[in-house]
């Protein structure tokens, strides 16, 4: 039987992952912690317990194993890359898309913001100066390929999903159980971000160990086929639980509550080109993305963060829902001043080559064939 280490495989991704692998015929290890034991885990998983952010630890947990497969997906990879080099056959690796440049620093760009769509063969951070954490991010991947020149890389967008440490979603759920009707967006939350539902992800990593010749050498943007818009989110989120909202768009400047959602300081878009993926493994979603915003949505119902969390820290919302409504209200106010304050003697419209609700109307009540 074929021998597979997952270093990680009790995170999000990871524990699709490792039930992948079994299900494939794999002897499977994790390598982790054990900080973080669930009982989901396959009895027959065997578990080595060190620490891989530290390299000494890292190095006597390994001992002189070798493996058919690795996947690295927590700790120092760089260090993992090293101490695994002539140790595995397959080696796989997940990464962010920190590594690109203008991800975190959409300055970066004239104008401002991350070209759309972002594909791997895309420019990188190159200097510290510009983004520090990607920087480190696209040197460790220039390792993985140093010692494993046949590596298979993966740059994650965010993930949701089930256990998820920074759950976007929680920012709506939380607001739905504490009973408000409203929520606030910018600019009608019309901002794309390219998230991944652990299931969808860990698919496409299931994917280039069943084809490792083609996966070989390659770095591989995954995430949700589809592209929601924060707006979209919200809504599905709500329907899924049954509750509706007020959306209350705001201007970005002014619409502060809307910040953990956009999880950056520009409303501008962040998408990912999957065609490398799609065509060279095969990708496709295993639960299509709006579909998987109600399965996470109903699980974060059912297995809510308390107040303060580790998840509402690093989310950085503070549900403070009395300045929410003050904000909601003033603009309210504001925004009924100044709707009646323009009249236009010839109302603009939306360009007589649009034909969809409010366009122009058909030339002809009966279409002739």
């Amino acid at each position: 039987m074929d021998k597979a280490l997952v270093v990680g495989g009790t995170g999000p991704t990871g524990m699709p992952i490792v039930r992948g692998l079994i299900d494939r015929g794999y002897a499977v290890t994790i390598l982790h912690r054990g900080q973080h034991e669930r009982d989901e885990t396959p009895a027959e998983v065997e578990h080595l317990h060190c620490d891989p952010y530290d390299e000494a630890s890292l190095a006597e947990g390994l001992g002189s194993s070798t493996f058919d497969v690795t996947l690295v997906m927590y700790g120092r990879l760089r260090a993992a890359a090293r101490l695994l080099e002539g140790r595995t056959g397959q080696f796989l690796s997940v990464g962010g898309v920190p590594a690109y440049r203008g991800w975190m620093n959409p300055w970066l760009h004239d104008p401002a913001g991350l070209p759309v769509p972002v594909a791997e063969d895309a420019a990188t951070v190159t200097e510290p100066g510009e983004d520090e954490k990607g920087y480190r991010i696209v040197r460790t991947e220039e390792a993985v390929f140093e010692h494993h020149p046949t590596a298979a890389h993966f740059r994650y967008p965010y993930v949701y999903g089930p256990l998820q440490l920074a759950p976007r979603e929680w920012c709506i759920v939380r607001r739905v159980l504490d009973g408000r009707d409203r929520i606030v967006v910018a600019d009608d939350g019309l901002t794309l971000h390219h998230h991944g539902f652990t299931e969808n992800l860990a698919h496409a990593v299931l994917l280039a160990v069943a084809n490792p010749d083609a996966a070989a050498g390659l770095v591989f943007n995954v995430g949700d086929e589809e592209v929601l818009t924060v707006r979209q989110v919200v809504e599905l989120v709500a329907a899924a639980l049954g509750h509706h909202f007020e959306i209350v768009s705001m201007p970005f400047d002014l619409a502060v509550p809307a910040r953990p959602l956009l999880a950056q300081p520009l409303p501008t878009h962040r998408v990912l080109d999957l065609t490398r993926v799609r065509t060279v493994l095969g990708y496709r979603d295993v639960i299509p993305a709006r579909d998987a915003i109600g399965v996470t949505a109903r699980w974060l119902a059912d297995h809510p963060h308390a107040p303060g969390e580790m998840e509402e820290q690093v989310l950085t919302d503070p549900f403070d829902y009395a300045a929410e409504d003050r904000l909601i209200d003033a603009w309210s106010h504001a925004r009924d001043a100044v709707v009646h304050a323009a009249e236009f003697k010839t109302e603009p419209g939306y360009g007589l080559a649009y034909s969809g609700p409010g366009g122009r109307p058909r030339s002809k009540e009966v279409f002739d064939a």
